[in-house]
Formats: structure tokens, sequence, C-alpha cells
């Protein structure tokens, strides 16, 4: 089956109880041991933590910060040429600090009086109807730790940057607030793994990887490409395609590579009525039908 996060480095707690993030041999941080400690404390935090506790302070280093300061500023050169109205909107309402990597509480100190939503830590992979569960509850899974320092505009994994960058910013608009919470009650309603996966997937082809019309030409509002320093500048070179949720939920896609094929919203409101109602009614028999043409 199909698991929000797959791409995820494992973490495993040792009997000593001590934290382990397994990296694969390919991850710019592998033969870095202080890097490596540095993931394994950071995950300990968030395997520590439990609802009702207060979301534990990362102690970020100063190359950490510094990773967070070149990255969000050529991010935001970026999104202001090629994200959507909706994100602009939400990036400024928001607010985040560009110089350092913000706290999970500061970011839900900012972010809850505007649409109610709050960050939660996680280690790395979270259970598929977990990490969509909350969502109905305004809440948001994010990971703590950041990308290797050697290579400041790539990562092969979702950390801080994407979670924060690409999801806050979005989750600050109440019409993308609004379709996450669908996401998460859909999640919740159906019953099936296969269901599950299906609206997983639209969910990585929107709130993920969409694309949107406007005025002056495509744009984006996908947090998987908004917090790509790469992706953002080939998105419009992809195959993009019309809303079109048997596709969104069935189509085959590369997590290790950019996203060849996308799906475009013509408006807000067209993504509205074709994913925000789709995922305010599916139950297993709607997602059925729409599986086999019905």
């Amino acid at each position: 089956m199909f698991e929000e996060a797959q791409y995820f480095a494992p973490v495993n707690t040792k009997d000593d109880g001590s934290v382990e993030v397994e990296l694969a041999s390919s991850h710019p941080g592998f033969s870095d041991s202080d890097y490596r400690d540095r993931r394994n404390k950071l995950a300990a935090l968030a395997v520590d933590w439990s609802p009702g506790k207060p979301v534990p302070v990362a102690p970020y280093t100063d190359t950490e910060h510094e990773v967070w300061r070149k990255v969000s500023t050529e991010l935001a050169v970026k999104h202001r040429g090629l994200a959507s109205q909706e994100f602009l909107d939400g990036a400024e309402e928001l607010s985040l600090p560009g110089d350092r990597i913000p706290q999970l509480s500061e970011v839900s100190e900012k972010l809850s009086p505007i649409t109610g939503f709050s960050y939660r830590p996680a280690a790395g992979l979270v259970p598929l109807l977990d990490f969509y569960g909350v969502l109905e509850d305004s809440q948001f899974h994010s990971t703590q730790y950041i990308r290797h320092h050697s290579v400041p505009f790539y990562t092969p994994e979702p950390d801080v940057v994407h979670e924060v960058i690409g999801h806050a910013n979005a989750l600050a608009h109440p019409r993308f607030a609004a379709l996450y919470r669908l996401a998460g009650q859909a999640a919740r309603r159906v019953e099936s793994d296969e269901a599950l996966e299906f609206v997983s997937k639209v969910f990585w082809f929107t709130m993920e990887f969409g694309v949107i019309g406007e005025k002056d030409g495509l744009k984006a509002y996908g947090a998987g490409i908004l917090s790509s320093y790469g992706e953002i500048d080939e998105f419009r070179k992809m195959d993009i395609r019309p809303l079109d949720l048997r596709q969104m939920g069935t189509v085959d896609y590369d997590i290790t590579k950019y996203q060849d094929i996308l799906f475009k919203a013509e408006s807000m409101d067209e993504l509205e009525d074709v994913v925000g109602t789709f995922w305010a009614e599916c139950d297993d028999e709607k997602i059925e039908e729409i599986l086999h043409g019905k």
C-alpha cells in the first residue's frame, strides 16, 4: 500500500532507549557524523512527545539557521513570480522569519489565529491515517530537522523547509486550510486501504504538487513544488493535465525525481468544486465508482 512520507528515513528506538535515524548511503549527510548525531537528537524530541505536551524546542545551530536563511531568501524570490496568489497572501499574513528556523510552536502561534491550524512534531514516517486524520482537527505533522548544509538547495526527504515554507504558508490562507481539513475528514471517513490510498494520492497531486491557472500564467500552490529550489523552475515544462479525480487517484509517480505529470486547476473555485467536494462527500462506494467509471 502507498504510504505518505515513504521517502522518510526510518527512525528506530534501540533497546537502550536511544533514537537512530537510518540515512541511506546516498544521503548528503550519510558520512557526516555530526549531522547524523543532530538528526538522532531532533528525532528523539518528537519520539518523546505526546499530544497535550508542549511542542519540543529544537536547539538549532548557526549552520542550520544559515541553511534556512539561504533557502528561504531564494525561494521567496521565486515565489513572487511562480506561486499562486492565495499562497502569496498566506505567506504575507504568516510572515515567517527569513533569517532563522522558526520553532514549530512559533509557527503555531502565528498560524492559529489566522486559520486555526497548529503544528505537531514528527520524527519521520507518520502512519497514513494519522498523518491525514489530524488535518480534520486543524493539526499538521512536521519534521524538525533541516537538510544537510553541503547542499542547501537539495533534500532527498521532506525537512522543515518543506513542512513550514511549503505547507504553513498555504495553511495561512483560509481557502487552502479548508481543503486540508476536508482531506482529513475524507481520510477518517473511508474504511478500506484502497480508498485511503486514493484520498492520499489526490492530496499528493493537489496540496503537494498542484498547479493553478492565473491571469498571468500557470502558478504553483503545491508545497512540494514551492519548497523545491529546482522544481519550482521546471514545473511549467511538465505534462500539465486538467483536474481528473480518477487519474490523480491512480496514476503512478516517482518520488525520487521531479513530478512529470501535474494537474491544473483553472481557478480556486474549480479546485474547491472538484477536489473539495470530493473530499467532503467521498466514501468507499463513491471511490469505487470513480475507479471503475460508474
